[in-house]
């Protein structure tokens, strides 16, 4: 897909590939979030983390990132980068190492107690596209960012599905802006046509929902502006 005059590639894992940046971008990992919930009594099987990180893995042996780029909630809570266990702790530190890896912090992880050696930040800015882990209200350049876990809801062989999608804003003379899906393997969803995620992208011409199937990016218009 283009996106701000660049290639994007949305992968059916929900994270998204930047060709040329060799960047791999993936938003609301929510880390330990199995280990948060079982520290306030409701049982989760603890594999949560380790899934993410190896699908993360894959992600990046299958595209030839060298750049691994978080855009928020990357940890379910501050502490989270405490109770990783040493496997996932180790193959967290192997990725840290072997990239150029940035971590946005959300709104779940701004204190977050380590790095594991990759660069933090609140926000970033690469070719004149902000990214950041919760849209701006009113942003008049391009943005990419996460937090709102978008899921779209469909009518498949009489079953009814919901998959995670991004949602693009797009407008003539205004800045083409992505909410990306959630990449966490605990990560609920919010429908990607609620008024709190299409306010979060206007003022725009029209608003989609894209999904990778079947080797195609499918859109599903959510909002026209009215002429």
């Amino acid at each position: 897909m283009q996106f701000a005059g660049e290639e994007m590639v949305l992968l059916k894992n929900n994270a998204m590939y930047w060709p040329t940046e060799r960047a791999l971008l993936v938003a609301d990992l929510h880390l330990e979030k199995g280990s948060f919930y079982a520290q306030h009594g409701q049982m989760l099987p603890p594999y949560d983390s380790r899934e993410t990180l190896e699908r993360l893995a894959d992600s990046v042996k299958a595209t030839g990132a060298r750049r691994v780029i978080t855009l928020g909630d990357n940890f379910h809570d501050d502490d989270g980068t405490h109770r990783l266990d040493p496997y996932a702790a180790g193959m967290l530190e192997s990725l840290t190492r072997a990239l150029d890896w940035v971590w946005i912090t959300g709104n779940h992880d701004e204190n977050m107690q380590r790095s594991f050696g990759a660069q933090l930040t609140e926000e970033l800015e690469i070719g004149g596209i902000v990214l950041r882990h919760e849209a701006k209200a009113g942003e008049t350049q391009p943005e990419l960012s996460g937090h709102y876990h978008p899921k779209m809801r469909l009518r498949v062989r009489g079953r009814h599905i919901a998959r995670p999608c991004g949602v693009v804003s797009r407008g003539e003379a205004r800045a083409d802006r992505m909410i990306l899906p959630a990449f966490g393997a605990y990560t609920g969803g919010m429908d990607a046509g609620d008024p709190v995620i299409l306010d979060a992208l206007k003022p725009a011409s029209e608003i989609d929902a894209v999904l990778p199937a079947k080797g195609k990016l499918i859109s599903f218009a959510l909002f026209r502006e009215a002429a």
